[in-house]
């Protein structure tokens, strides 16, 4: 299930989209500014709704901040009510997928969504991922810890990549065991535990997002 995130100053229009694009059956997230969204973003998130024109940093600097500076390549559609020629350029250079001028119908927010997030799904995984301090080079096969690399074991890596890219998720020591150790026998739930000791050990304050739930498995918690 896909959730989005809304970004707007204005409440009463960021409840509407909540209310409507949940009964669309999306998940959805909000915030009033573009740092609050900068916070909350995480991996969870499919698509971005982003005003252009709000106190603080604006929409196309977060969408810029996104692109070049996080290299996070998720689905944005700017909601603005400036819609000149100009506008739309400034928009895509900024990194939008595509540009929803005010006053807009819900079917038509709907509509770009889905068709966004179609093409976001035919694209090519990217080649980096970054949540809070940690960014994942899955063409270096690296993790970045405040700026810094951390050596992984590829059974470390795998892990990170698994738990990081589901946040919230709890995954059995079975659940991880398949998905990483492939079937592999001779492998005692046991291994998972020194693995994710050494993960926690490697990435120093970070690895406390990486938590136990006792009785049922680890998940990352952002």
């Amino acid at each position: 299930m896909h959730k989005i995130l809304i970004v707007d100053d204005e409440p009463d229009l960021r409840e509407i989209l909540q209310c409507n694009l949940e009964h669309a059956g999306y998940l959805t997230d909000s915030a009033a500014s573009a740092e609050e969204a900068l916070q909350k973003l995480d991996a969870s998130h499919s698509l971005i709704l982003l005003d252009v024109m709000m106190e603080g940093m604006s929409g196309y600097r977060m969408a810029e901040k996104l692109r070049k500076e996080q290299h996070n390549a998720i689905p944005i559609i700017f909601l603005t009510a400036k819609d000149t020629e100009n506008d739309l350029l400034t928009g895509f250079s900024a990194g939008a997928d595509d540009y929803i001028a005010k006053p807009f119908s819900l079917h038509e927010v709907l509509a770009r969504i889905k068709a966004v997030l179609s093409r976001a799904e035919e694209k090519p995984a990217p080649n980096r991922l970054k949540v809070g301090a940690l960014v994942i080079d899955y063409e270096k096969k690296l993790v970045i810890c405040h700026d810094q690399d951390i050596k992984l074991s590829p059974k470390e890596f795998h892990i990170l990549d698994l738990l990081v890219n589901h946040p919230g998720r709890v995954f059995s020591r079975d659940e991880i065991l398949a998905e990483v150790w492939h079937g592999e026998t001779f492998v005692l739930d046991r291994t998972i535990d020194v693995h994710i000791a050494r993960i926690r050990r490697k990435l120093g304050d970070e690895g406390a997002h990486l938590t136990n739930r006792q009785g049922y498995g680890y998940c990352y918690e952002a």
